[in-house]
């Protein structure tokens, strides 16, 4: 079994940054590519980033390029999402969650692409 859990959240002024972490135990950790989702209240999940298993290759959400960053560092089995001038739509649930094929690549933006999944932390940014 593979747990991920995300911290990190909370909330902060429009223009501020939080720094979100997530993570992992289980399984291997580093052989994956990760991802983060977000999820308002009635709504639809969306996805906002990930990143491939080394790190090398990553991918953005329109809406969040060039306000935010994922890294990973796999010796400590975390993955981050620094965001920057967030905005009150960036209001959500943020969800961490891993790539269902090892090796995988960043590419993936589907939520049905991964199989394990957070338990979300919540990102709450005020006007």
């Amino acid at each position: 079994q593979v747990q991920l859990v995300e911290s990190g959240g909370g909330s902060v002024q429009a223009g501020g940054s939080l720094r979100l972490s997530c993570a992992a135990s289980g399984r291997t950790f580093s052989g994956y590519a990760m991802g983060w989702f977000r999820q308002a209240p009635g709504k639809e999940r969306e996805f906002v980033a990930a990143i491939s298993w080394s790190g090398g290759d990553t991918n953005y959400s329109g809406s969040v390029r060039g306000r935010c960053t994922i890294s990973r560092d796999n010796a400590k089995s975390t993955v981050y999402l620094q965001m920057n001038s967030l905005k009150p739509e960036d209001t959500a649930v943020y969800y961490c969650a891993r790539d269902r094929g090892r090796w995988g690549t960043s590419t993936r933006t589907s939520q049905y692409e991964y199989d394990y999944w957070g338990q979300g932390t919540q990102v709450t940014v005020s006007s």
